[in-house]
């Protein structure tokens, strides 16, 4: 016996109800707003990073899954029981994460930053085509302020120079493998728990990647212990816990909401820039902020009554 699914598009519920998949999503827009740091930290190869963030993460992973499959009355090797949905998702986290990784090492961060942040855009026009989940005017409308909050937000820090142009096509090539990632995660969810979901797109990208690092040469292992943990914080922070908590929230809100939501990784990463780094924020990020949030609070799912 398998947990029953949720529902398929549960994009209307009580407010008290979407809070906590809400502050999930806030979560993982933490937890992935670091992973470019990290993965500069890492002293190892775009692909060997990417590997690593993957494949370190696995022992807890397993032990997750395991005991989802328990708890619902099944035997621990149930969590290696993929669905279609769920491998397809594992291989394009994959993609995603060999160009999102050389986009960091080949261009600036907030180039690499700003150009996978249009993977709501995908989402937002996808939902209704691919995943049966119509977008209203909210979304659409909440999908245009968050990115005209971006924009303002990382704008003017984002440089085009020839030399970047490889890493900004990586970039843009991020956001599009990124938005399906989303919505294969969001399908994924209508009949996987949290847990397993994260542990099998998890093995699929790791086997994945551990082929791309030896075609490509990369070093494997860092030199430093500081480069270890860089690539344990990228594994435990960054993937286990931004991918967590993005795969449980999008088991009770839409995708193209859910996606929104990523782009308070940026209002983030601008915050703690100005908290560590004393870098003040000029008045136009701050109106960026302003749309982002404003975007987020008018694309939010409407509230079902009572």
């Amino acid at each position: 016996m398998t947990n029953p699914p949720p529902p398929s598009a549960p994009a209307a519920q009580p407010r008290s109800a979407a809070a906590a998949p809400f502050a999930a999503l806030l979560l993982a827009a933490l937890a992935m707003a670091t992973s470019p740091l990290f993965v500069r930290l890492a002293e190892i190869g775009p692909f060997a990073s990417a590997f690593w963030r993957v494949a370190g993460a696995l022992p807890v992973l397993w032990l997750w899954a395991a005991r989802e499959a328990r708890h619902g009355g099944e035997p621990a090797g149930a969590a290696f029981r993929i669905s279609g949905a769920t491998f397809v998702a594992g291989l394009i986290f994959a993609a995603d994460l060999l160009v999102w990784h050389l986009a960091i090492l080949k261009t600036t961060v907030a180039n690499a930053s700003l150009l996978a942040m249009m993977a709501p855009v995908w989402v937002v026009l996808g939902s209704g085509l691919l995943i049966g989940e119509k977008v209203g005017r909210g979304g659409v409308y909440g999908l245009l302020l968050c990115v005209i909050g971006a924009a303002a937000l990382l704008g003017s820090s984002m440089t085009l120079a020839p030399g970047h142009l490889a890493g900004d096509l990586y970039g843009i090539a991020t956001s599009v493998f990124f938005g399906a990632y989303f919505m294969a995660l969001r399908v994924a969810r209508r009949e996987t728990g949290t847990g397993r979901i994260v542990f099998q797109t998890s093995v699929i990208s790791a086997i994945t990647l551990i082929v791309a690092v030896f075609l490509a040469g990369d070093r494997l292992f860092p030199a430093s212990s500081a480069g270890l943990g860089a690539v344990v914080a990228l594994a435990y922070f960054s993937h286990a816990g931004g991918q967590g908590f993005l795969a449980y929230a999008l088991g009770h809100l839409p995708a193209a909401f859910s996606s929104l939501v990523t782009y308070l990784g940026a209002l983030i990463a601008a915050g703690l820039a100005w908290l560590i780094f004393a870098e003040a924020l000029s008045p136009l990020q701050l109106a960026g902020g302003a749309f982002i949030i404003g975007g987020i609070y008018v694309a939010r799912p409407a509230a079902r009554q009572p």
